[in-house]
């Protein structure tokens, strides 16, 4: 998990070192930070949060959950899965895998649309480059310097000198116009299928940029980025439509066999057998404030 955020750390916004995530957070007008680390010895998640609103704490507490992905079902996604001998191998070899979500869905979206074609790194730079330019300031002792800017501010942003195609700079500052104006809300989602018709219909954003979009923004556990060419790669297919069909039979957890397929597998193997069987305890990750 911690791989996958260091990877994609916005600079400024996010900080992955000594096995921790930090983050700067805004909720109700208020702004702090939230650290989260790995308690080995409990099997828990140590969570610091500095901020200065407590009846904000339930709230920053669930999306850290969301965050890595806490309440997942392990046994039930490794049953389905595990009758792809592609995937039987990723799950023995890494059991527990979970879907990285993320802090702020607005923030997600335009990290997504920043990562069309292009590398994870050159995305994370072009990240940081529009967060020093529109991102707010923010001064604390942990290293973090801004918070992501707000819809408001990108919906009419001039992106001239980040690095962005013009296309590219539109499909953000058309975004930023839906959640501004509230046709896009990324609270509150029930209906998944007209959500992502709604993203549709923002210039730009196409299936693949969609089914990113609400694997980590959602928590949708049914997403499918197809088309992804590290998917074909890691199957050895050739086009989506083959991987639309093999993912069949992975529903309703197509997120978790896409996290399985793009991750490198560890070398160790524990039969699945074991890691499913009724018996087993399996170990639940719990917060620590």
């Amino acid at each position: 998990m911690l791989a996958f955020l260091a990877a994609r750390a916005t600079p400024g916004v996010e900080l992955v070192e000594a096995g921790s995530y930090r983050r700067s957070i805004s909720v109700n007008g208020f702004n702090g930070y939230v650290e989260v680390s790995l308690e080995e010895n409990n099997d828990a998640l140590a969570v610091r949060i500095h901020f200065g609103d407590p009846r904000s704490l339930f709230f920053i507490v669930e999306r850290i959950r969301r965050i890595f992905d806490l309440n997942a079902d392990w046994q039930m996604i490794a049953a389905r899965l595990g009758g792809d001998p592609a995937l039987r191998e990723r799950l023995e070899a890494d059991p527990g895998l979970r879907v990285p979500g993320c802090w702020n869905g607005f923030e997600l979206a335009i990290r997504a649309i920043l990562g069309q074609q292009v590398t994870v790194k050159g995305a994370t730079t072009l990240a940081g480059r529009i967060v020093k330019a529109f991102g707010r300031d923010f001064h604390s002792a942990s290293g973090l310097t801004h918070l992501f800017p707000l819809p408001e501010v990108l919906a009419e942003s001039d992106f001239e000198g980040i690095g962005l195609t013009k296309a590219r700079a539109e499909t953000i500052r058309a975004l930023a116009r839906a959640v501004r104006d509230s046709h896009i809300s990324f609270e509150g989602i029930i209906d998944v299928d007209a959500f992502l018709t709604r993203l549709y219909e923002v210039r730009g954003i196409g299936k693949w940029t969609a089914q990113y979009i609400v694997m980590r923004a959602l928590g949708e556990p049914d997403a499918l980025p197809s088309g992804d060419l590290g998917l074909l790669r890691a199957l050895g297919l050739k086009t989506s439509r083959e991987l639309d069909r093999r993912a069949e039979r992975w529903r309703p957890w197509r997120s978790y066999a896409a996290m399985y397929l793009w991750n490198k597998p560890s070398k160790s193997r524990i039969p699945l057998s074991e890691l499913i069987a009724p018996h087993t305890k399996m170990t639940t990750l719990e917060t620590s404030v």
